[in-house]
């Protein structure tokens, strides 16, 4: 059973307006109420679908205009309103795959000839009535509201009545009709289940390793909510600072990384007067990990004075690089190819107590001398699968024909990474994916590329001290459901020769 398709989004040309008009006889016509939470979920939806745009960019702007809107009207658009409309359009994005086979089986057409805007509004009507504790007759009647609104009464008429077909049964009725048996084909029903395409599916099975158990932890993992994490940077801040800037009952330390915390749920970093300034950052404690790793790896005989960041953008690993560095008389150079990435490097690493730069280069074409460095971190661009909790969106835009066109770049990365770094110097290669055409098959080609530059292995295990279930080494994979991190990849290199 493959996944329900939905076709390329079209304008919502009518959104905002009464499409149905007064009714020629019986009941006098009822205006729609306009519910500015879904309206404004709806909006983010929309723009994510009809734009590209990821949820965790437009949401906050649409956020801070529904505040700003209240004000204006003497009204309060309160932490409650907010966090139901963050929960309305992450919890649709994420069971995306889930509610559109449920949608399927209650339409008399192909999802591809549902009009997008109306999927949309089935889809955070779905959720509500599968995924939340709103009752059900409130669900389908404010979803029939917000179709009315943004739809018109005739279409708002579908909506009702494949939304009343779907408050019929829970979510584990449904998915005994629409998710194949296990038994008879297992990726199938994990995609349909978990709300994963197929080839994701498949490709962390083959990432992980493991039997259904592991693979249903992963995929649950990715469904869940990610805690915000927060990043002391050395010498600029501490972790107790950051816990005393807000109530006690709201932070925890991090699992791994010394220098995180995490927020509890609802924590504001920007509230965070160190936040604000740039002495801390948000960062995911994987990549806390990955620079820390880099940072200790041992190196040959020679100075450990100059270290690279060859894809710096958009800056949280050159911030901590650059505040290590600077602990023991080292610079950091972060290089982005993208201007106005390296405008966001610079702000990061802005007030970093020892010397850095920053400059915009290609570093498949370096602007440096060969063996220029003594560590050197390649962050490389890639599917981003390791980031599907914080980018719900990016597993319906990703597609399996996307991995191969990375290798390229991936490799010629690394390639001038190692020959950046002087002999003795260490270079860390990373990348927010598991796939393992991204990971440890980018690696093995290059340092078996006939006159490659001559490297060995470092384990990064011990450089990860108290981090559990690392695997056989000598690289790392992080994962959500064991490390509650993004599934970072860390492959560490040391030269050995010209």
């Amino acid at each position: 059973m493959s996944e329900p398709s939905r076709r390329r989004p079209r304008p919502a040309a009518r959104q905002g307006r009464n499409q149905g008009g007064p009714p020629q006889g019986g009941r006098p016509y009822r205006k729609p109420q306009r519910d500015p939470v879904r309206i404004l979920a709806f909006e983010a939806l929309r723009a994510v679908d009809e734009r590209d745009a990821y949820a965790n960019l437009v949401l906050p702007a649409l956020l801070r205009e529904a505040e700003a809107e209240a004000a204006r009207k003497g009204r309060e658009f309160d932490r409650r309103d907010a966090a139901l409309a963050t929960e309305l359009v992450y919890g649709t994005l994420r069971r995306r795959g889930t509610y559109d086979a449920v949608i399927a089986a209650c339409v008399d057409r192909p999802l591809r000839e549902v009009d997008p805007p109306v999927l949309d509004v089935l889809s955070l009507g779905t959720h509500q009535l599968l995924g939340t504790r709103i009752p059900s007759h409130a669900a389908v009647s404010a979803t029939v509201e917000l179709a009315r609104v943004v739809l018109g009464d005739g279409r708002a008429k579908f909506v009702n009545a494949v939304l009343r077909r779907i408050a019929a049964r829970d979510l584990d009725a449904w998915l005994d009709e629409v998710a194949p048996p296990y038994d008879e084909d297992a990726e199938d029903h994990l995609a349909v289940v978990h709300s994963h395409p197929r080839w994701i599916v498949s490709a962390l099975w083959d990432a992980l390793g493991g039997g259904r158990a592991g693979m249903e932890e992963l995929l649950a993992a990715d469904n869940e909510r990610p805690e915000v994490t927060l990043v002391a940077r050395p010498g600029r801040a501490t972790t107790q600072e950051l816990a005393d800037a807000v109530p006690a009952d709201t932070t925890l330390p991090g699992r791994w990384s010394p220098w995180a915390v995490r927020l509890a749920e609802g924590g504001d970093p920007a509230a965070i007067e160190a936040v604000r300034e740039g002495r801390a950052g948000v960062q995911d404690e994987g990549s806390q990990l990955v620079a820390a790793a880099l940072a200790a790896a041992p190196l040959g005989d020679g100075p450990d004075r100059l270290w690279l960041d060859g894809c710096a953008g958009p800056g949280g690993k050159a911030a901590l690089l650059a505040a290590l560095a600077a602990e023991r008389g080292a610079a950091l150079v972060a290089s982005e190819k993208q201007p106005h990435r390296a405008r966001l490097v610079a702000r990061a690493l802005a007030g970093n107590p020892g010397p850095y730069g920053v400059i915009v280069a290609d570093g498949t074409r370096p602007a440096w001398r060969p063996g220029a460095f003594d560590r050197v971190l390649v962050d490389v661009p890639c599917t981003g699968l390791g980031a599907l909790r914080r980018r719900p969106e990016a597993r319906w835009r990703r597609r399996a024909e996307d991995v191969p066109g990375f290798a390229p770049l991936q490799r010629g990365l690394l390639e001038s990474a190692l020959s950046a770094v002087r002999v003795g110097g260490v270079v860390g290669y990373a990348t927010c994916s598991p796939h393992p055409a991204e990971t440890r098959a980018v690696v093995e080609d290059v340092l078996g590329r006939p006159g490659a530059v001559p490297a060995e292995w470092v384990d990064a295990r011990p450089l990860m001290p108290g981090v559990p279930d690392l695997g056989e080494g000598p690289d790392v994979q992080l994962w959500p459901h064991l490390h509650g991190t993004d599934a970072m990849y860390l492959a560490l290199l040391r030269r050995t020769g010209e």
